[in-house]
């Protein structure tokens, strides 16, 4: 049975050949065929037809209201006016650039950007260890070496336990022993940079976890699939001559202040942070595979958000 990644991979090649096959009509479409675009065709060649048949089903439901979003879409300049279609490296999420996919009209120098999501809504897994500066690597500033000296002992303990081959379910109290410390670390040391830089890090946690450029999240459930549009740069939702918008998608507000950051009622392993402008994040840790290792990882959502945001959901059969 395919692997969830290897679903996603292939929501994105349904995705983008679904948009060639419903503009390229009336316009000609270059697509990028290297190496991503090999291996998501590669995934989607593992489904049987009916979840195809599903996948062409809930891409027409998004492609047709894109269209709506974006009259650039199927309004070129002229002959010479190519939309070019590409699948964008995994790599580019290090950066900050969540999309998946990439439609580009390079004579308008002009672009939008898709995420594709089967059948969750994760924004991040971010891992956390001893050797990873979570502060550096999503905030621009330095964890502290208190917040290290207080982890420190609590990885090196996860160290030694990967060093005796041991395995996440034969650990007694691991919530007590390893969660909750990291946890409080964690929560600690972000309310400690928030305080130091008062106004920057809700902004800059925002960009790191929905990436600093503008996209439509397309999120493929059972028989709906729901468009949301995050403005943040207002680059989406663009006329072109005559042609205007038949829906509009606001620009969005990053937060800049953190009202709290608490433990999500009856649980051990989920902080949630509320910020200002609506915006409102969990972040419940889990280990990621059987076997234990010297790190933790994140499974990170959304929960909360601005009432501008854009979202729309569209039924289909």
């Amino acid at each position: 049975m395919p692997s969830q990644t290897e679903a996603g991979k292939a929501f994105e090649y349904a995705l983008l050949i679904e948009i060639n096959e419903i503009l390229g009509t009336h316009q000609t479409i270059t697509i990028r065929e290297d190496d991503c675009f090999n291996i998501a065709e590669n995934c989607y060649g593992q489904f049987d037809e009916m979840e195809k048949s599903n996948y062409k089903k809930a891409v027409i439901a998004a492609i047709e209201h894109l269209l709506d979003l974006e009259p650039r879409l199927e309004n070129p300049l002229d002959s010479n006016d190519l939309l070019e279609l590409q699948i964008v490296p995994d790599s580019q999420g290090i950066q900050g650039d969540v999309r998946d996919i990439l439609v580009i009209r390079s004579r308008q120098q002009w672009e939008i950007g898709l995420s594709a999501k089967n059948h969750h809504r994760a924004v991040k897994h971010s891992r956390l260890s001893d050797s990873i500066d979570f502060g550096n690597d999503w905030l621009e500033n330095d964890c502290s070496e208190i917040y290290f000296n207080s982890i420190s002992p609590i990885f090196s303990e996860l160290r030694n336990l990967r060093t005796n081959g041991e395995l996440w379910r034969n650990l007694e109290d691991k919530h007590a022993r390893f969660y909750i410390p990291i946890l409080n670390a964690f929560k600690t040391e972000l309310l400690r940079l928030d305080s130091e830089n008062p106004t920057i890090i809700p902004g800059k946690l925002l960009k790191y976890l929905i990436g600093n450029k503008d996209f439509y999240k397309i999120i493929k459930g059972n028989n709906i699939t729901e468009i949301q549009g995050f403005n943040l740069n207002g680059t989406l939702n663009k006329s072109i001559n005559a042609f205007r918008p038949r829906v509009r998608v606001s620009k969005l507000r990053l937060p800049t202040r953190i009202i709290e950051l608490v433990y999500k009622p009856n649980s051990t392993d989920t902080l949630i942070l509320t910020c200002d402008e609506g915006w409102q994040i969990s972040f419940r840790i889990h280990n990621a595979s059987s076997r234990v290792e010297p790190s933790l990882k994140f499974d990170i959502n959304l929960i909360g958000h601005p009432q501008s945001l854009y979202s729309n959901h569209i039924s289909w059969n």
